[in-house]
């Protein structure tokens, strides 16, 4: 019978197999295709033009398929959920999906993780995380501004614009000159120029201090002496006193030099400041009501 002979035929098949010399094929001998590289984030720039910051972030590999940029109250550490201090009056979120800040060898990349800049609005970028392949920037601004996102390719890059067409007057910042302490070389704190906004010069100079030296001026041995202090809050002018409280922690490490010889000259050089109050976190300092600038005891060698 046909259907009797169609029946052996198939079992002799699946016995003993294909003929020889005859290709077979199968899921395991299809082609495999491997994931696409991760983009590797290599360089952060910025410059402006035209009444606008722009921030350039380069990668290479391609560019990131998530691309998030948006205002926030505060930045938070990708994997730890710790706090990021970021210097300015407004604070941009960049976030990248999929991306990273270090090679495939877990060496990291010549992508700053906190930078400053001389820029009308745009003071400082700072890296809140590079994890699981997401890399999260947050970029420490003088105003709230729109902003725009574009991409450009050879090489691959993120732009993010921030509107800067504003006026800004040029003022003097103290910073630690580290070459010329260890020399024992007065005066060990110098003066550099940054943009501030006329309005309010007072927070405007501390949000600069607070960002740090430029990469040019860290070259040649300028450093943010912080004393522990994470920032400041607090800061108010009248009757000729500016008077401000420093974040976290205050301490002096026994050494002669503190956070105070930055801040008391980078606020007395305006025109309504004739003296500094300087308070710790809980707000002591040793002598608020004298004629003299004051500083708190934690700052004392």
């Amino acid at each position: 019978m046909r259907w009797l002979s169609l029946l052996v035929a198939l079992l002799l098949a699946v016995t003993l197999g294909p003929a020889p010399g005859r290709a077979t094929s199968g899921p395991a001998d299809r082609p495999r295709t491997s994931a696409p590289p991760t983009p590797v984030l290599v360089a952060v720039r910025a410059a402006h033009r035209d009444g606008v910051d722009r921030v350039v972030f380069e990668f290479r590999g391609g560019l990131p398929e998530s691309r998030r940029v948006g205002y926030v109250r505060r930045l938070f550490a990708d994997g730890s959920g710790r706090r990021v201090r970021v210097a300015g009056r407004a604070l941009l979120r960049v976030r990248f999906e999929p991306a990273q800040a270090h090679t495939d060898d877990g060496s990291p990349t010549a992508a700053p993780r906190r930078v400053a800049y001389a820029l009308p609005n745009v003071m400082t970028a700072v890296r809140a995380g590079d994890f699981e392949a997401v890399t999260t920037y947050g970029l420490g601004l003088a105003r709230r501004t729109p902003v725009r996102v574009t991409t450009l390719q050879a090489p691959p890059r993120v732009v993010v614009e921030v509107g800067a067409g504003f006026a800004t007057v040029r003022r003097k910042v103290w910073f630690l000159d580290r070459d010329r302490f260890a020399d024992g070389w007065e005066p060990y704190f110098v003066p550099v120029r940054r943009p501030v906004v006329p309005g309010a010069p007072a927070t405007g100079l501390m949000d600069r201090l607070f960002a740090g030296p430029l990469p040019g001026e860290r070259a040649r041995g300028l450093r943010l002496l912080r004393s522990g202090a994470t920032g400041y809050d607090d800061l108010t002018v009248a009757g000729g006193v500016a008077d401000l409280r420093l974040t976290g922690r205050c301490r002096s490490g026994g050494a002669t030099v503190s956070i105070a010889g930055e801040v008391l000259p980078t606020l007395k050089q305006l025109p309504t400041v004739d003296r500094v109050v300087l308070r710790d976190a809980a707000g002591s300092t040793l002598d608020p009501d004298g004629p003299g600038d004051s500083t708190p005891a934690c700052l004392e060698p």
